[in-house]
């Protein structure tokens, strides 16, 4: 009995799509069913900005197609991303087996997999996303915490400065792609010290300028070993960030007991006891 996955369709000739994570590390993440895809496909989209994990998957699968060279200095990436979706799509339309390949997990911070999930979905053709192993799951293991004990905020760094949101720093803040923080101009691909200085003064609302903030990178490599530096708040502006690097900011409180709902929630115990006694 094989133990490959089938690629799910029901309509032989039918174009059928899906979009499957290789995990952070290389060769040690993807998964079975993720692997199955890949083999299946007629043809393998991969954006990947490794070029040794694209020379591994051209191992697995003799079409592999880099979506990397349509990356271009001052080219909107939001551009680049939609040619992505039409790539794809051009090729489903023609009936074939469709895999993109993406770090990671393919449904984070990643537009282009929602877009052409969705896209093919609206026109009646299968399609299928497979998890990864993401990130924010290596960052957990890497960094030793537990995101349950005192909770965890993610947030993308631009959207703090964009938008109103509350920070609770009794739990931990996870900030991701600081590298680009208040990068509005489309075709750049990093932003400097300036604008780094106003996320810091942004997170000087809620925290102190010499609270601890970890700067983290996943190993991609088996060879590797994840990169972990300790900074304090008030340094964050000044130092080098790559588009890889996630900010961690560990509790700066106590978490302070609801008082009021632990009464309420006394009085109910009390209530269920009565009932059980009856």
């Amino acid at each position: 009995m094989s133990d490959t996955i089938p690629f799910p369709s029901n309509v032989p000739g039918r174009g059928r799509l899906a979009c499957v994570g290789l995990g952070m590390t290389l060769g040690s993440h993807l998964t079975p069913l993720a692997r199955s895809h890949i083999a299946q496909a007629d043809v393998v989209f991969a954006a990947l900005s490794d070029a040794i994990a694209e020379e591994w998957l051209k191992s697995m699968h003799p079409d592999v197609r880099s979506l990397q060279p349509y990356y271009a200095e001052g080219k909107p990436r939001m551009r680049t991303y939609r040619e992505w979706v039409a790539l794809m799509m051009a090729e489903l339309r023609a009936g074939k087996r469709v895999c993109g390949v993406f770090y990671g997990h393919p449904g984070i911070f990643a537009w282009s997999p929602h877009k052409v999930i969705e896209q093919a979905r609206a026109e009646g053709y299968e399609a299928h996303m497979e998890p990864g192993i993401s990130a924010e799951d290596c960052l957990y293991a890497d960094l030793g915490f537990d995101p349950g004990r005192y909770g965890c905020q993610h947030f993308e760094a631009s959207q703090l400065l964009y938008c109103e949101r509350r920070i609770d720093p009794a739990g931990y803040l996870v900030l991701w792609q600081v590298g680009v923080v208040g990068n509005r101009s489309v075709g750049r691909l990093d932003t400097g010290p300036a604008y780094r200085a106003l996320l810091v003064e942004r997170l000087g609302q809620d925290y102190p300028p010499d609270h601890e903030v970890i700067i983290y990178r996943g190993a991609t490599l088996p060879i590797e070993r994840p990169r972990i530096r300790r900074i304090i708040l008030r340094e964050l502006a000044e130092v080098s960030l790559t588009a890889e690097e996630t900010v961690v900011l560990p509790p700066a409180v106590t978490l302070q007991p609801n008082r009021a709902m632990l009464e309420r929630l006394q009085v109910l115990d009390a209530k269920g006891q009565g009932v059980a006694a009856v």
